[in-house]
């Protein structure tokens, strides 16, 4: 598997590389919440190395990314937490731990950094964006503006993408709400400061050989009572 790229490429010189349509499906299928991982399998570097970089590339609200996505692979800490995620077993056996962590807040310095960052990556002078500066700072100031329940939404896009990365990586996963934020936070807060909350988690690894979720069909509505087409 090759690796994934390590700087940023503008889109018109990239090309996409779809997969087969019944591949996509099968592998999405083939997906579920796994409850039982197999501890001695471990995903390879590169591996996780992709699912780290296709997370990152998740699409949020003005691409102004309020997440920060916390990898912990400390045995100690990892059963620490355990405790904090209802005695999961998920936590310490899968070979990835991931905290999803939402932004508290959003200020002129949030968007001035992002708007640095814009104005470094294309080579465009920083007066150029004040518009769009602008535009974000309206937003974000606006009457009534939540920023909690704004910053998770983004931030459940990314696990979404997480999940189908994984997913046609061949790579089994489960997304985990039942946990102790506020347990996470503290355990966390030497990576995490104190301007990011823990949202939620996913483990990824492998299924175990008597996961018995594994062999259930998958239960979804029919696409024509969800899917209309007008």
């Amino acid at each position: 598997m090759t690796t994934a790229p390590t700087s940023p490429s503008s889109p018109s010189t990239l090309s996409p590389k779809p997969i087969d349509t019944a591949a996509l499906i099968n592998n999405l299928q083939w997906r579920y919440a796994v409850k039982k991982f197999d501890a001695s399998k471990k995903i390879p570097a590169a591996t996780w190395q992709a699912l780290e970089h296709a997370t990152v590339l998740s699409p949020s609200s003005f691409g102004l990314q309020p997440w920060r996505f916390v990898v912990i692979n400390d045995k100690a800490l990892r059963e620490k937490l355990k405790g904090a995620s209802w005695n999961q077993s998920q936590i310490t056996d899968a070979s990835h731990l991931i905290a999803f962590a939402r932004r508290t807040t959003l200020g002129a310095e949030d968007v001035q950094c992002y708007i640095d960052s814009i104005a470094a990556t294309r080579g465009v002078p920083v007066a150029s964006l004040d518009g769009y500066k602008n535009m974000m700072l309206g937003f974000a100031n606006q009457p009534g503006f939540d920023t909690a329940l704004w910053a998770a939404k983004q931030v459940y896009i990314a696990l979404g993408v997480f999940l189908t990365a994984a997913a046609n990586l061949g790579i089994d996963a489960c997304p985990m709400e039942g946990i102790d934020p506020k347990q996470y936070d503290e355990a966390l807060r030497p990576v995490l400061g104190n301007d990011y909350t823990t949202l939620c988690v996913a483990t990824a690894g492998y299924r175990a050989a008597d996961d018995a979720i594994a062999g259930m069909a998958k239960v979804r509505y029919p696409i024509g009572d969800v899917v209309k087409h007008v």
